[in-house]
């Protein structure tokens, strides 16, 4: 049988339905993000996880010049160390059917007869290499779907100077490459960059290492000292040419995945942190006034003996059955939201397959937040309710002052229609409620800046990145550091119109027991084609005397301009120093030092080197362009500008689309949610007011100018706030997101003002003409009659 209660409860609940279902989508927006980011990183972290143990994914990774066979003993006798594998690794440039331009191919060798023990690969379609069989690849999937190959076609490369057909026998993927990206770009380029494993003997022949090898693998045990192995590993591969150990943490694919996921756990911890912060905030508004003119009411119960904890358990009972219709909405939206972008941004990965985990404790967790947050928006509310006297509940709420506004006691009285002069006078009689207002719908439009800021920030990062910094056509790099002779040879090529020098060499940067990884880079000093520019906009030259590095970098190091770090390279004869840092620039992507060219060539001991070139071209001689730097048996890969623009923007703009899309929804609701709430809130408490003005000969659009000029008012107000919050919303997206591999601009275009402004006052004007309709409904008796 159903209580007195809450009988009164769902007649409390129809009598607020439009209010009830508004909070319920902002509840359900907080909930499907929260279970849609959860399955979303716990899906990509177990797929990732997977795939790695079932593949036997290495921890620490080598390389060196040339290292012969009998070294792996060694290295397998290391503490910690259960199991290693070494092979042959080499870059070469791609002459591919339908492609113009060169791609850049990765050949990797595979050990006859057996597979790998560590890097295990896994064979989509095709068939495993055949043994004596020197043409024979297997192809990365990515690389194959991009450019429409199929088992059996083939492509050329040039190994070792040399033209030679590979033909695709197998198409796979590989836990080394679930990222596949080539070393020097952030974002894959499936149709230019393919990798691809080979006989071990056949490679071992075309580029005359037999009986050694250039790059190597080891599996750790659980309780191995990584660091420790790292160091000793170094020590071994140093007389041949080693450039350095590195952990699992450092590998190329392995860093840029865990970057996005990084990313996302701060999505899913932001986003559904301000919906439900939204919806906790509506419900104490909401919940404060419902009790405010349910006053007699609630004396009237507490005359029949109900309890104050009987009273508080009644009106808490409506709050959760809001979050319950929240959950039943959410719940649903979240897991489709999971499946929808786990699908979508899995396609820039490469798995064998795709594991989606719901997991229970998401969704309870989700709800429990949701209980929580709504809890404590309505809890002091009702505590302030119930408490009342009953004597004191009674009574009807004293009258607002009715003194002179601002404007009319300074004179501008007389200048304003009396409407307007009753909406000024309503606003300035209750001001906490205004400013409440305010902030409520300054929050909405502050919410869709902040969703708008990520394309703004991604489209300032690629004009920042394609044509500030990179006034270059496209840049070949060498197999080898060479004599600057070679740009000689560049700038002869057909429709090249400019060449200049690049090195960069692998090193260590040390302060104490801080270090970092990284590619120091020298440039020519009268370059044009390559500029340091920071996020400001503003120019640097290379530093003559010491070292720039990214901000980030300096930041990892600890270290300010005019501080020293220890420079340890791993190249060449492996020089190391310590070299002052000269300045810092605050870039957006990578960890990066700088010097001049010069300065890089004497401190590496070798005479004037370089082992790559940033090209200007002419766009009328592309193809002749494209073709005869296919025929440099020097160059290892060529990297087209144009392309990696078009990448990018294929691989941000797919999946930042649909988020935006998405985004953009939920603060819709958000922003119809607290105005569509305000102007009900508003019309419950104004109604007696109004139906007065009816009756002394007030017109229905007279009272909907009365009512409806206060919500425009308060929406006017709060777009600045707004803005501001919105621009403080986004400085802290930038600080929580501020990542090695990649950080965002604090940039907010007008344009973005411009959506956030409209969208809120499209949503203040649908929520006033749903209101509008309660007024032509608006029943005079009923309303005028006497609350004593």
């Amino acid at each position: 049988m159903i209580s007195a209660l809450d009988r009164k409860l769902l007649r409390d609940l129809r009598g607020m339905l439009g209010q009830a279902i508004m909070i319920a989508l902002v509840v359900s927006a907080g909930i499907a993000t929260w279970i849609e980011s959860r399955t979303l990183l716990a899906s990509l972290e177990t797929t990732r996880d997977r795939f790695y143990e079932r593949h036997n994914f290495a921890d620490v990774f080598g390389k060196a010049k040339r290292a012969p066979n009998s070294l792996r003993t060694r290295l397998a006798d290391l503490p910690g160390v259960t199991r290693v594998e070494t092979r042959l690794v080499e870059g070469v440039n791609l002459d591919v059917p339908g492609l113009d331009e060169p791609a850049v191919g990765t050949l990797i060798s595979l050990p006859e007869g057996r597979e790998p023990s560590l890097n295990r690969i896994y064979l989509r379609r095709g068939r495993l290499l055949a043994p004596g069989r020197d043409d024979e690849v297997l192809a990365s999937e990515k690389f194959v779907d991009a450019n429409n190959l199929r088992v059996g076609d083939s492509v050329t490369a040039i190994l070792n100077g040399r033209k030679k057909t590979l033909r695709i026998v197998g198409v796979v993927l590989s836990p080394e490459y679930v990222f596949m990206v080539k070393p020097g770009d952030l974002v894959p380029d499936a149709k230019r960059f393919g990798v691809f494993w080979m006989q071990e003997e056949a490679l071992e022949m075309a580029f005359n290492m037999e009986g050694a090898f250039n790059d190597l693998s080891i599996g750790l045990a659980r309780d191995a000292n990584l660091e420790q192995v790292i160091f000793q590993v170094d020590n071994l591969l140093a007389p041949y040419g080693g450039v350095g150990a590195y952990g699992r943490k450092d590998q190329l694919s392995h860093l840029l995945l865990t970057s996005d996921i990084d990313g996302l756990k701060v999505h899913g911890t932001v986003a559904p942190t301000i919906f439900l912060s939204v919806a906790a905030f509506l419900l104490n508004v909401v919940l404060s006034r419902v009790l405010a003119l349910q006053r007699e009411q609630i004396a009237a119960l507490k005359a029949f003996g109900y309890s104050n904890v009987q009273i508080g358990w009644h009106f808490l009972k409506l709050v959760l059955m809001i979050i319950l219709l929240g959950a039943a909405i959410g719940i649903p939206g979240g897991a489709y939201l999971a499946r929808v972008f786990t699908q979508m941004i899995a396609q820039v990965y490469q798995y064998p397959e795709l594991i989606i985990v719901i997991k229970p404790s998401v969704i309870a967790t989700a709800i429990t937040a949701a209980g929580g947050a709504a809890t404590l928006g309505a809890i002091g509310s009702i505590w302030r309710a119930v408490r009342v006297a009953p004597a004191e509940a009674m009574r009807p709420e004293p009258p607002a002052s009715f003194k002179p506004t601002f404007f009319e006691r300074i004179g501008f009285g007389r200048y304003v229609p009396n409407v307007a002069r009753m909406i000024i006078r309503q606003l300035e009689r209750r001001p906490m409620r205004s400013v409440i207002s305010i902030f409520a719908i300054a929050l909405s439009v502050a919410i869709i800046v902040v969703g708008q800021f990520v394309q703004d920030a991604i489209d300032f990062t690629m004009e920042q990145q394609f044509f500030r910094v990179q006034a270059f056509d496209m840049m070949a790099a060498t197999i080898e550091p060479d004599s600057p002779d070679i740009l000689h040879e560049f700038r002869n090529v057909p429709g090249v119109l400019r060449a200049e020098p690049l090195r960069t060499v692998p090193s260590r940067l040390h302060n104490g027991q801080r270090q970092r990884r990284v590619a120091l880079s020298g440039l020519s000093e009268e370059g044009q084609l390559m500029r340091l520019v920071d996020s400001s906009g503003a120019v640097y030259a290379p530093p003559r005397g010491g070292l720039m590095l990214s901000r980030k970098l300096a930041a990892l190091l600890d270290v300010e301009p005019g501080d020293s770090v220890r420079v340890e390279t791993l190249e060449g004869k492996r020089p190391d120093a310590d070299l002052p840092v000269v300045s810092l620039i605050d870039d957006l992507q990578g960890l990066n030092a700088y010097t001049t060219l010069d300065n890089l060539n004497r401190f590496m001991g070798e005479g004037p080197r370089v082992n790559a070139a940033y090209l200007q071209t002419d766009s009328l001689y592309e193809s002749q362009t494209f073709r005869e730097l296919k025929e440099i048996p020097k160059v290892a890969s060529v990297t087209v500008k144009r392309n990696a623009l078009e990448s990018f923007q294929d691989t941000m703009a797919k999946n930042l689309g649909t988020m935006k899309k998405i985004n953009l929804f939920f603060a819709c609701v958000i922003a119809v949610g607290v105005v569509y709430n305000s102007a009900r809130i508003a019309l419950s408490e104004r109604s007696r007011e109004l139906a007065t003005l009816r009756v002394v000969g007030f017109t229905r659009g007279e009272i909907s100018t009365i009512l409806l000029g206060e919500l425009g008012l308060l929406t006017l107000v709060a777009l600045p706030f707004g803005w501001l919050m919105g621009y403080g919303f986004a400085w802290g997206l930038t600080s929580m997101v501020d990542q090695e591999v990649f950080r965002f601009p604090l940039v907010v275009e007008r344009s973005t003002y411009g959506v956030a402004t409209s969208v809120v006052l499209a949503a203040s004007t649908v929520s006033g003409l749903l209101v509008r309709r309660s007024l032509d409904h608006l029943d005079l008796i009923a309303v005028l009659k006497s609350r004593d």
